[in-house]
């Protein structure tokens, strides 16, 4: 073969690799890229299916499905949370603490605070909920809202659902999410954190449909945009989680050398987020706890009969926490120690 024909063969190839489509250039079939995008469009007749049969009309699913895309983003990120990896080692509690419980937080938690003094005194007088755990709520999802996410709800729920991995749950979701569209929600204001959750609270789209209030008077209920809203849901949410009006979440307390752990362990296992459970004690009441030579490190000691567990985030010999049934309402909010700690810290630091 001669160097010019040996030129000329090498130049076609490149055209063809060139003009080849970018997930063949990639090494991916392009079978495999439309087998998944005709199974997603297979997956999403279903479910308008399922959703007009759940009181969806036909108009809002033909409409808000319409041009859906799988986004293989959010099915990554979900498989990057800590529930996707049970034998993680758990990190220390401090750094965490500084960075969600620090000077900038409750300076904005104290303003945001101040500045809606009169919608949170209706709301607490309502609900019993404390006006500086609403406002806390608010700070640590989505810091007092300045950034309530940038994912199309609907695209996220759908992709998560496809996925399978938690079908039910995101399914669940995504045809919830096409009531709201009934309900008068407009479709663009459908736009929130990469799993489903949006506005100030971060409300999934269910919890916005049982829980969600109309705080201002004004027939609409905003979580958007209304802080008469969001707060109202928010002490909604807690008051429907079992709250008790008058005891405090929990107190920091200091636990005294040679102390038995063995003997408050917790024998349960919890059927829901067992890793954030197991690390609780068995429940004592306070005059007990006292009684075993713990001691408050400030704050207001709750009464005698008050029922607590024993948490040491960061093992002994570091701040441990006594905490209330009311920690397990913040849990319910968002099941994880780091979290619920964290909010009743910048609570009680945006109260002090």
């Amino acid at each position: 073969m001669t160097a010019v024909a040996t030129l000329a063969r090498g130049i076609a190839a490149t055209l063809l690799l060139l003009a080849a489509p970018a997930s063949s250039a990639q090494g991916v079939a392009p079978s495999a890229v439309d087998a998944e995008a005709s199974g997603f469009q297979t997956y999403l007749s279903q479910v308008r299916a399922r959703a007009v049969a759940a009181g969806v009309r036909s108009a809002t699913a033909d409409s808000a499905l319409a041009g859906l895309t799988f986004n293989p983003r959010v099915v990554a990120l979900d498989q990057q949370q800590p529930e996707a990896r049970p034998n993680a080692p758990v990190p220390l509690f401090a750094p965490y603490r500084a960075a969600h419980v620090d000077t900038a937080r409750i300076s904005r938690g104290r303003a945001a605070y101040t500045a809606n003094r009169a919608k949170l005194a209706r709301v607490e007088a309502e609900t019993g909920v404390p006006e500086q755990i609403m406002v806390a709520i608010w700070g640590h999802e989505t810091n007092y809202g300045s950034y309530t996410g940038n994912f199309d709800l609907l695209r996220s729920l759908a992709s998560l659902a496809y996925e399978g991995r938690r079908r039910p749950l995101f399914e669940g979701e995504l045809i919830a999410a096409l009531k709201m569209i009934d309900r008068g929600v407009p479709r663009s204001q459908l736009v929130g954190s990469w799993a489903g959750a949006m506005g100030n609270p971060q409300f999934l789209p269910s919890v916005y449909l049982r829980l969600a209030r109309d705080g201002d008077g004004d027939g609409r209920i905003d979580i958007w945009n209304s802080s008469a809203d969001t707060l109202a849901s928010i002490g909604n949410y807690f008051t429907q989680a079992g709250w008790r009006a008058g005891e405090p979440w929990g107190v920091a307390v200091s636990v005294p050398a040679g102390f038995s752990r063995g003997s408050v362990a917790n024998r349960l296992v919890s059927p829901r987020c067992p890793r954030v459970f197991e690390r609780h004690s068995g429940w004592r009441s306070m005059a007990e706890w006292r009684a075993l030579g713990l001691a408050p490190l400030g704050g207001r000691w709750p009464g005698d009969q008050v029922q607590a567990v024993l948490i040491e985030p960061d093992g002994p010999g570091a701040t441990a926490f006594l905490l209330t049934s009311n920690y397990r309402v913040i849990l319910d909010y968002n099941c994880s120690n780091f979290y619920a700690l964290s909010v009743g810290l910048l609570a009680d630091a945006i109260a002090r």
